[in-house]
Order: C-alpha cells, then structure tokens, then sequence
C-alpha cells in the first residue's frame, strides 16, 4: 500500500506545519523566563514536550484515518494533534491557557482534548493505551465503524498497562493499532538501558498478534506498515504492534540540557532531519518544484500564525472558573 502523490503532500504538509508550530511555541515558551529560568513564567507556563523529528510518525499513521477513528498520544502530542485535524487556534489557545482554548485552558499542552476528531493525550505514561482498548471494544460491541490507534514511547513498553492492553485487545480481537515511537531516550534514560529486548515490536509475537518494525523515521515506510495494520483492524482480524524508529531532535522537555546524549548525536540526528528528506524525494520523484515547495511552507506558517495570534489575543478564564467542570 505505497502513497499517492496526494497523499505524499499532505504527509509533508502536516509535518511542515508541525515544525514550525513546535519552532513557534519553542520562542514563546521562552519569553519571561530569563535571566533566570522558571517554568511557571512566562505566556506558556509549566512544562513543555517538543516533537521536533517525530512528524513522520504522526502523519504516516493518520493518513489512514479519519474523523471516526479514535487516536490516543502522550505527553508529545502536539504533531499527532495536527495530523489527526485537532482545531489548530483552540489547541494553541488550550497550550497558552485561555478561555478559547479546547478545553477552556484547564488542560494545557499534555491534556489536548478535541472530541470532534476523537483525539486524547496524556502525561501519564501509556496512559492512552487502556482507553484505546475501550474505544475500539465500544466500537466492535456496537457493532460501528472506527479503529483506534494508541500512540506511546518506547518507555511505556516496560509499563503494566502495556501489556494488559495488548492481551486484552489480543484476546477480543479488537480493531486497536498500538504505535511506539522509539527515540531511544525515556527522558535520560537511553533503551539499551532499560528495556531487555532491543525491538519491542518482537514483544507482539507473546500475544499472537503481527508486529512491525519501521526504521529510519521513514513517513512512507510508515504509510505503508500503518495503512496494512488499520486495514487488519478494519476487516476485523484484530490489532497490531508497531515500533518506529524515530529521533529526537529537541530535548526531553524545554529547558532539558541533554547532557545524556553522546558527543556528536544531535548533529547526526539533525543531518537526517527527515523533512528536507521528504523534500527530496518529491522533488526527484514526484515532480515536485521550489516555487510550489515555497508556496506551501508559506501556507503553512500563515496557518500557524494565525493559531498563535487568536492564542494570545484570546482571554484568561475567570479564577471563578477553575471551580466549574468539576466533578464532586
């Protein structure tokens, strides 16, 4: 199942827009936070998780989907959050805490919560994994159309729920795609040091289930591995496991030093970014020109643009607020 050549550009324009979303929020997140750095100053206060590098992954898999389809991530959300079709201002306005937000402000960059497209995130690790599983049994119980994908890092792979997901979706049989994105550090931690086995895609074979393996942060080695697994899902044969090896190209979080990384690993990350990757390949094989590469990377910030714009202008909730939707 290759790509179409529409389907290549729009893989490439969600991880343009992706980018310089998370290059946007990277400069804000900054502001007030100097000389002397504190995380609860600032237009963006409290933590923040960059997914600079891991486009492919988000949009190799959500190419498959639509608005029916359930996708759970994690605490790096925000480019599964746009490949899904989550509302660009409300997910800006719900980063920077405001009123316009999509959940009001009170949920923040790791909680994005857009129901009109069925997308969730979590800070808690494979947190979404449990919920995907009830998604995709509600789904196959009532007998309606929908697949659910549970985005996670490999670190989650070594957490319970992990594998009580995997069994129970195994043994029922659901419509449920578990998608790991490995860019072999759990915050400090690199892989090799925490999990026992080197690919946790092998881990599939203990519950009967397919699994696979992309390398090289691939967007159309994913398409193709991703569109077979959901189209599984969809027949009704029951879920699948992938591992993706993707990168890192920013820190665990804003303000991360990175003093784990071997010396030269970021400079080699960064000389296999994979967006101008993706560029090449359009440009050599689907006749893919600069003036259309410019004009696209031009609507692409404009849209992001405007989402930080209608971000700032929008207002602060009320304090009286923080007391409503919630639940005693």
């Amino acid at each position: 199942m290759k790509p179409s050549r529409d389907q290549k550009l729009w893989m490439y324009e969600q991880m343009h827009t992706s980018r310089y979303f998370e290059e946007c929020i990277e400069k804000i997140y900054m502001e007030g936070k100097s000389p002397a750095f504190n995380m609860a100053n600032g237009p963006i206060p409290g933590e923040m998780h960059l997914s600079n590098g891991q486009e492919p992954c988000a949009v190799g898999v959500c190419a498959h989907l639509n608005a029916d389809d359930i996708v759970t991530a994690t605490h790096r959300p925000h480019h599964e959050a746009i490949a899904k079709g989550v509302d660009l201002d409300r997910m800006a306005a719900e980063i920077f805490g405001k009123k316009t937000g999509l959940s009001g402000g009170r949920g923040g960059h790791m909680h994005i919560f857009d129901a009109r497209v069925n997308f969730s995130c979590s800070g808690i690790i494979a947190q979404g994994m449990g919920p995907a599983v009830g998604a995709a049994l509600s789904r196959k119980l009532q007998h309606k159309e929908g697949v659910a994908v549970a985005f996670l890092g490999e670190g989650a792979a070594n957490q319970g729920a992990f594998h009580e997901s995997l069994n129970l979706a195994a043994v029922w049989k659901l419509p449920v795609v578990f998608v790991i994105e490995d860019n072999a550090w759990g915050i400090s931690v690199a892989k090799s040091a925490s999990t026992a086995i080197e690919r946790n895609d092998k881990r599939a074979a203990a519950y009967g289930i397919p699994g696979h393996y992309v390398p090289d942060n691939d967007p159309l080695a994913i398409f193709e591995v991703a569109g077979e697994a959901i189209s599984r899902a969809r027949r009704g044969e029951g879920p699948t496991l992938i591992e993706i090896e993707t990168y890192r190209l920013a820190g665990h979080f804003m303000g991360d030093a990175e003093g784990y990384r071997p010396e030269g690993e970021k400079e080699a990350l960064f000389a296999r970014d994979p967006i101008p990757k993706m560029r090449r390949h359009l440009i050599d094989e689907e006749e893919w020109s600069d003036a259309q590469d410019q004009e696209l990377v031009a609507r692409t910030h404009a849209r992001v643009d405007k989402a930080i714009q209608f971000a700032r202008d929008s207002e602060y909730p009320a304090p009286e607020e923080a007391l409503e939707k919630v639940f005693v």
